[in-house]
């Protein structure tokens, strides 16, 4: 079913239960109706030119849902709720395309089934640091956003396509951010151990605020995790070794972004230091 204007738009009587794909483009929706939410065989979903400011988590319960288009709306963040929601491993491709997004959530990559993701003109100052983890992804579009630098996980990328034109690139810096620490604190030191050996834990076994520094750890170039107790490089990369075809990044010609680095140790620094020259 397709609508594309305010008069076609059904007030008085519900969707038919058995759509597999619904688009409600340029109806003047604010929030997502809720009779949507009923459709469970619904694969695709088209939300676009709207004025939709916020999605209900419940937008996770579509099963089914491979195609989500919310471009050209006015949304501000994309929330955890939907990352962990039954999206993760049905959603194939997702448009957030033309909104109003600063950042997306490191929950965002358990979003692993994505292959196609658009992010132009947002307002995007850093992609999930964890990037890396979409390993199905062969589509990836940021084109205008704010991004200063990548982080170092989008080297582990292995896309078909890669358009990062207009973002504000930072030029690396010569100096690295030192904030070692020796001996290494107590929670340093367990935080490593309990993602170094990969033990469960949660919100039920220890305090809320330790699984999200635990959710947001930074990753060492040589595997190994860190919190608070790292050195903090920058480096070029060249965008042809994540991306078959790539989208200029400047008026120059250029295919080169800076990347973010972090080092657990003063060694894994050392030992990386050809690459950060």
């Amino acid at each position: 079913m397709v609508i594309t204007s305010k008069k076609d738009y059904p007030l008085s009587k519900n969707f038919p239960h058995s759509l597999e794909h619904l688009q409600t483009s340029y109806c003047g929706l604010v929030r997502v109706d809720l009779r949507m939410l009923c459709l469970k065989n619904l694969r695709k979903l088209d939300l676009s030119h709207n004025h939709i400011k916020k999605l209900p988590a419940t937008i996770g319960d579509l099963i089914h849902l491979q195609e989500l288009n919310l471009s050209d709306n006015h949304l501000e963040s994309f929330s955890v709720a939907l990352c962990q929601s039954t999206l993760k491993k049905s959603l194939r491709s997702l448009d957030l395309s033309k909104n109003k997004i600063k950042a997306l959530p490191v929950q965002f990559c358990q979003l692993r089934e994505l292959t196609d993701l658009k992010l132009d003109d947002n307002e995007l100052i850093r992609f999930p640091f964890k990037i890396g983890q979409l390993t199905n992804l062969r589509f990836l579009s940021a084109a205008r956003n704010k991004l200063p630098f990548l982080p170092s996980e989008f080297k582990n990328l292995f896309l078909e396509y890669l358009d990062l034109f207009g973002n504000t690139f930072e030029q690396p810096k010569v100096l690295p951010v030192i904030m070692l620490q020796t001996p290494l604190t107590l929670l340093e030191s367990s935080a490593r151990t309990i993602l170094y050996n990969r033990i469960p834990y949660g919100s039920n076994i220890i305090p809320f605020h330790l699984c999200q520094d635990l959710d947001t750890a930074k990753t060492c170039v040589c595997g190994r995790y860190c919190l608070s107790c790292f050195i903090q490089g920058t480096t070029t990369m060249n965008l042809h070794s994540v991306a078959h075809t790539v989208v200029l990044v400047d008026n120059m010609g250029g295919t080169e972004a800076p990347v973010l680095s972090y080092f657990c140790s003063l060694g894994c620094y050392i030992n990386s230091c050809d690459t950060l020259k």
